[in-house]
């Protein structure tokens, strides 16, 4: 009798885990189509970019090459788990100066353009901290988004970020690219592609 309580028990605490997963965990499948439970921490991809100011362009049409902050580097390193939507940021700016500057909800980015072009932003990413003028101050943010996105930009009436899918840049992350920008560089303090 006592097998049977701790059975049931069992077999009711895991129906319940099934009806309401956390919101942070999904099911997916891998490799071998078995079921799996996804957690945010485990990617299907990564992307470790290196972001400099030579690879700033500006808005125009056609965009043209505007350099951003010199000495500048960012660090922007990406896992993406697209089954969940997920992803997850670990961000560093050095050499970096002055206060932020954008018109979307937040000035550091990933944008949808080929090298040499520019586009809108698809995901807004926390600003990078403590904001300061001294080139020796080291700007960090690291955390993770799940979508949907918003960016705060309009195009035509719709926020840049409704819709997108981080499996977007998984398949073809030379459209994108990562930057921030600052009072001081607008257009681009660093910028650096995903490929």
């Amino acid at each position: 009798m006592k097998s049977f309580a701790v059975a049931s028990t069992i077999v009711a605490i895991s129906a319940l885990a099934v009806a309401n997963p956390t919101p942070d965990w999904g099911y997916g499948w891998k490799g071998d189509k078995k079921p799996y439970l996804w957690s945010p921490f485990e990617f299907t991809s990564t992307f470790h970019v290196v972001a400099t100011p030579e690879q700033v362009f500006n808005n125009t049409v056609p965009a043209t090459y505007t350099p951003g902050e010199p000495g500048a580097v960012g660090y922007f390193n990406y896992g993406i788990n697209s089954y969940l939507d997920t992803i997850c940021y670990n961000i560093t700016l050095l050499g970096v100066t002055g206060d932020y500057r954008s018109g979307a909800r937040t000035a550091t980015h990933i944008h949808q353009a080929k090298r040499g072009l520019t586009g809108p932003p698809r995901i807004a990413f926390p600003n990078p901290g403590p904001v300061s003028d001294d080139k020796k101050v080291i700007r960090r943010s690291v955390g993770c988004l799940t979508g949907p996105f918003t960016t705060g930009v309009l195009a035509n009436g719709v926020d840049t970020g409704v819709g997108f899918k981080v499996a977007q840049i998984e398949a073809d992350p030379a459209s994108f690219f990562t930057d921030s920008h600052t009072v001081k560089y607008v257009p681009g303090v660093v910028r650096g592609q995903l490929a």
